[in-house]
């Protein structure tokens, strides 16, 4: 039953898309790119959420910090605090994890599509209005095989997640010192922030290098979209600083003597 839903949803409509694009273009690799711009497309609604929730977290992290050291003793408490604080300011901490979670599924059945779907007995699979190609050359730009391994697409979707990484940290971190009593807290979460920085890339490379190249090509790609997507927004959306506001508010109240 899932299986089926699972082939009718995902993996259907992106071997149907794929060998659309293929005949369109006729190169594999342009065709994972050209199809993976379509899937960022259709997720950029819930992207832009998630990034705005994530640079508004990182401007509420002092705030946060202080909380969790006011309920340090009391666990129960803390969450509870933070659950609060959450629902006051309209943030909602999962919604930065949904572009990935979303992308999961796509990942597994495009690795379905790279490893049985793009032959003969697959091709029953594609809608009327979708035509079999006669053959199907798996080489992108004739040099790199989409279904075997490649290191050099591995190291660049590495590549990629870091800068995506590195664009999401905020600027200064280190330089700014926490308050007293906020200081182990800010430091063990700056400190778990470098070490995903660094991790990330280093797994997707491992992982992308187990893979066929044709999703360290969609990792690449989807990265490279996500790290434009990223400087727009960080460019042109700036957090509502309240402490700011806060002190306009009273600063522009006084009366001028």
């Amino acid at each position: 039953m899932f299986y089926e839903i699972y082939n009718t949803i995902l993996f259907q409509p992106l071997l149907n898309l794929m060998v659309w694009c293929y005949n369109l273009v006729g190169d594999i690799g342009v065709a994972i790119i050209i199809v993976t711009i379509l899937v960022r497309l259709v997720l950029v609604p819930l992207s832009v959420k998630a990034t705005k929730s994530q640079r508004a977290l990182q401007q509420l992290q002092p705030e946060m910090n202080k909380l969790r050291q006011q309920h340090k003793d009391n666990k129960e408490e803390q969450t509870k605090a933070l659950m609060e604080f959450y629902k006051k300011n309209k943030i909602n901490p999962a919604s930065s994890c949904l572009p990935m979670l979303v992308q999961l599924p796509i990942i597994f059945a495009l690795y379905r599509v790279f490893r049985v779907g793009m032959n003969a007995e697959s091709m029953d699979k594609l809608y009327s209005f979708v035509s079999q190609p006669e053959t199907v050359n798996h080489f992108f730009i004739n040099l790199v095989d989409m279904t075997e391994p490649n290191l050099i697409l591995a190291v660049l979707a590495g590549i990629f997640q870091f800068l995506q990484s590195r664009m999401m940290m905020p600027k200064g971190a280190n330089k700014k010192k926490s308050a007293k009593g906020q200081g182990i807290a800010a430091d063990m979460s700056s400190m778990m922030t470098k070490q995903m920085t660094y991790f990330l890339p280093v797994m997707t490379v491992f992982i992308a290098m187990s893979l066929p190249s044709g999703l360290a090509l969609y990792w690449a790609t989807t990265t490279l979209f996500a790290l434009g997507q990223q400087y727009l927004i960080i460019k042109w959306w700036k957090p509502e600083n309240k402490e700011e506001k806060g002190a306009g508010g009273k600063k522009s109240a006084t009366p001028a003597k």
